[in-house]
């Protein structure tokens, strides 16, 4: 296969996130259709974790299993795990404190701007970059940033594949993260439905590019060479980060009551991430 498909695969894969994108511009979606595509995406990203933590684990596993059969020290072993727990709090942790930071911007010193009306530089201050955002948009820009990073070892994966003559397992792990990444799309729009706000179709596809991208990029690296390092570093960092997205929709969805809703939800987007993954896994990818 030559570099000009491969990355028309990466391509195909990565674009058919835009695919959900559109379910965020529904006009005002009732309260309980909001709170149940909420939880739709927690169960989504609920086995997204699953599915990225164990790819991510496959070499720590090998690294266990050497060590085990008395073929390789404890070295790997330690590489490895040490490698698979900063990833994951990287990936958590630094959403926190990005949030936390964005959060402190979001609200303009009391002591630079007094009571009563509001200063002109007080609107310059709370209409700069993301900042200005509502939560809401913030939530879903974590979210992308989550689904890019684990898009992007997908990408690897196709990559790797066709560089070593894999072709029908390339085709068939594209028309598998095909799939993901369209159920991924309405993960990154969840928090804008669950809250009624409606985004522009320039958002959208600013989302899309972040979240879907990733995927090209990691196909035109992965087509020239694979590491089972880099590969660990991603998975773990969108792991870490796609945990502290689904604990935030949590919270959403309690606020919102209606636990009902939020248990059909999970388990209907949990059963679509499964479905959709036996596409890869019945053709061994």
């Amino acid at each position: 296969m030559s570099e000009v498909q491969t990355l028309i695969l990466g391509f195909i894969a990565g674009v058919t996130i835009l695919l959900g994108l559109p379910l965020g511009r529904l006009r005002s979606p009732r309260p309980g259709l909001r709170q149940f595509l909420n939880a739709l995406a927690i169960g989504i990203l609920l086995f997204l974790i699953w599915d990225v933590l164990t790819h991510a684990y496959i070499p720590l596993d090998a690294a266990l299993g050497a060590f085990h059969d008395h073929k390789a020290g404890i070295g790997p072993v330690l590489g490895y795990g040490g490698l698979f727990l900063s990833g994951l709090s990287i990936g958590l942790l630094s959403l926190v404190l990005y949030e936390r930071w964005l959060s402190s911007r979001a609200r303009p010193a009391a002591a630079t701007y007094g009571p009563g009306a509001m200063a002109p530089g007080e609107v310059a201050a709370r209409r700069v970059g993301i900042a200005s955002w509502s939560a809401a948009r913030r939530l879903a820009l974590l979210i992308a940033v989550g689904i890019g990073l684990h898009n992007f070892g997908e990408g690897l994966a196709i990559g790797g594949s066709a560089a070593i003559g894999a072709i029908s397992l390339a085709t068939l792990l594209v028309i598998g993260f095909a799939l993901h990444n369209a159920t991924e799309g309405f993960g990154i729009v969840a928090p804008l439905a669950a809250e009624g706000e409606r985004p522009s179709w320039r958002f959208l596809a600013l989302m899309g590019a972040i979240g879907g991208g990733p995927t090209f990029l990691g196909t035109a690296i992965g087509r020239q060479f694979t590491s089972e390092v880099v590969s660990m570093v991603f998975l773990t960092l969108a792991a870490g980060s796609i945990l502290y997205v689904v604990i935030q929709l949590l919270g959403v969805a309690q606020k919102a009551g209606r636990k009902n809703l939020l248990y059909i939800g999970v388990l209907i987007g949990l059963a679509a991430g499964f479905i959709t993954d036996m596409v890869v896994s019945a053709g061994g990818g």
